[in-house]
């Protein structure tokens, strides 16, 4: 519910900031005569003939065979209102448009921060998988180093073991037994 008031204080401060825009250029219609002749009338007379021929139509009437023409104040009273609506709504598509690709850039930016960001992590579960695969080697190897060399103190040691039972019976030979 919140967008709906912003888009109506969005449209009001266009109008406010367009209004001024269109007053000066209905005013300069009004004085310039060739606003008046070439930009305010002509659409204001076209205007004025759709009007009519659609309310005709609406009515079933049918077309009008010919529409009385407004008279020049008319017209340019009329042509400088649709001027000023049209640089209103100018105003308010080129501000649309500009918060569309404002958007869109955003948008696009925060996507390929998303997407650097899943590539480094996915280089970084590559770089953990290799580093865990030489670990598992290093570890086998190491494994079958201490194995070979298990065998080989294992004979050692019970010679050691033999030795030292005989030094030990050798010890209770001479001290005798406390047993």
């Amino acid at each position: 519910m919140a967008p709906f008031p912003l888009i109506k204080l969005g449209y009001l401060a266009i109008r406010q900031i367009s209004k001024p825009i269109a007053n000066y250029i209905k005013r300069q219609a009004k004085s310039s005569p060739f606003i008046r002749t070439w930009i305010c009338m002509p659409p204001a007379q076209l205007y004025h003939w759709w009007e009519v021929n659609i309310h005709l139509r609406m009515m079933g009437l049918g077309k009008a065979k010919n529409v009385e023409k407004l008279t020049d104040k008319e017209a340019i009273e009329l042509g400088g209102e649709m001027l000023g609506e049209f640089i209103i709504f100018s105003v308010a598509a080129v501000i649309l448009v500009l918060e569309y690709q404002r958007g869109a850039r955003r948008e696009a930016a925060k996507e390929e921060k998303l997407d650097k960001e899943l590539s480094g992590l996915k280089t970084k579960v590559e770089e953990m998988k290799t580093v865990s695969d030489i670990q598992k080697s290093q570890i086998r190897d190491l494994q079958k180093s201490l194995d070979y060399y298990a065998g080989l103190l294992k004979p050692s040691n019970e010679k050691a073991t033999a030795s030292a039972n005989s030094d030990l019976n050798y010890v209770k030979q001479i001290f005798g037994s406390k047993q």
